[in-house]
């Protein structure tokens, strides 16, 4: 019997799981099998001997006492949710903003565009031993009255912005995102990329219909230049959630539980509470942006 040839889809769709087969093996052997195991020694106790380390099965003993006799881990966790929700509003505001600037056409654009980018490459593993948030903030305290003029500016906007009417919930938001304008300018240096590429790959046939039309710059914005970016608003927030909970005391704090305490069933647990918080957020805010997420064809 005469077997029945592919067709070009089915050709092109084979091929497509023949270039993604080493991805997949390598997710299957770095990620998912290290997973089970790291769920595995959450539920034991982990006890090291000569040949190596010893497992006792505890059940869920270790969970339990990560919110009954830990009182760091919920306090960590929650700073950390908190932080993650009013940070990357603005993260994503702020670079949308800049990259709409950085991309008008004025001298030294390279240049700015350069400065911009350049907390990331401080951020990067090169001089990550160095402390430069300590560093600006000790010489800030150093200086002798300056933190104190930073903290009299915040409390001079928060008054201002309360006598033009403005709600008392947005005014401390945004004098809390004036005192973190530094955190805030350090993590968007990748966003503001991402936007940036997304603002010069829009056809400008689009704004020309638009000035025909008689619409004005705040129109061609929120009616053509947002509904082109959504999709990578909705790139952004994925990447600005996974970053904000890659660095905090949380993960210093479940590494310490391992490698200083030696308890690696609880630090397990803590990884896998951890895991499953962010993949909750991460879940919820996907589902909700990317309804009113545009594509255009």
């Amino acid at each position: 019997m005469r077997k029945k040839s592919l067709s070009l889809e089915q050709r092109k769709a084979w091929s497509g799981v023949v270039f993604a087969l080493p991805l997949i093996i390598g997710m299957i052997m770095l990620f998912l099998l290290p997973l089970i195991q790291s769920f595995r020694f959450s539920l034991s106790s982990i006890h090291i001997v000569e040949s190596g380390f010893a497992t006792e099965y505890k059940g869920f003993a270790n969970y339990i006492s990560l919110f009954t006799s830990n009182p760091d881990y919920p306090r960590s966790l929650t700073e950390s949710v908190v932080n993650m929700i009013v940070n990357v509003p603005i993260i994503i505001i702020f670079s949308l903003f800049v990259a709409v600037l950085l991309n008008q056409k004025f001298r030294g654009r390279s240049l700015a565009r350069a400065i911009f980018f350049l907390p990331v490459i401080l951020a990067s593993s090169a001089i990550a031993n160095l402390d430069i948030s300590s560093f600006v903030g000790g010489t800030a305290l150093s200086g002798g009255g300056e933190a104190g003029a930073n903290v009299l500016q915040s409390f001079e906007l928060k008054k201002m912005m309360l006598e033009s009417g403005m709600g008392p919930g947005i005014a401390n938001y945004i004098t809390g995102a004036v005192d973190r304008i530094y955190e805030i300018i350090s993590s968007s240096g990748v966003q503001i990329l991402i936007f940036l590429a997304g603002l010069q790959s829009i056809s400008p046939s689009l704004y020309e219909a638009s000035r025909i039309e008689g619409a004005t710059g705040y129109e061609i914005f929120w009616k053509v230049t947002f509904p082109m970016m959504t999709p990578l608003v909705l790139t952004n927030l994925v990447y600005s959630i996974i970053d904000s909970f890659s660095s905090n005391k949380i993960n210093t704090l479940i590494s310490q539980t391992a490698f200083k305490t030696f308890d690696f069933g609880l630090s397990a647990a803590m990884s896998w509470v951890y895991f499953i918080v962010v993949a909750f957020i991460l879940l919820l805010s996907t589902a909700l942006i990317s309804r009113k997420v545009f594509y255009y064809d």
